[in-house]
């Protein structure tokens, strides 16, 4: 890449608007995830019998939903980002594209 264009683009007001946004986002993503699957995890170490109590009369314990919650937790924070990478990002980088290519 041309190191002209790489400044350009770099210096522009919308680069720095999407890159903003993206981090922001991300950073909250990910935090989020760490507090939930670290959150699972700190029930695992230190309170067994919180997980263990059964549901019902079957087999099925606390742990089990607990379990299957983070990881649709993880689906859902994915496809909010997907979501808004294919709407708001995009749009910001071809809006980007067209100012500065021109």
């Amino acid at each position: 890449m041309d190191v002209a264009l790489a400044n350009k683009i770099a210096s522009h007001p919308k680069y720095q608007e999407l890159k903003s946004k993206r981090s922001s986002l991300g950073w909250w993503l990910t935090l989020s995830m760490m507090i939930v699957y670290y959150g699972f995890i700190l029930l695992v170490a230190f309170n067994k019998p919180f997980l263990s109590t059964r549901l019902g009369s079957g087999v099925m314990t606390m742990g089990m939903p607990i379990g299957l919650a983070v990881i649709v937790f993880t689906v859902v924070i994915t496809a909010i980002y997907v979501r808004r990478a294919n709407g708001e990002f995009d749009t910001l980088a071809e809006e980007l594209n067209k100012a500065v290519l021109k």
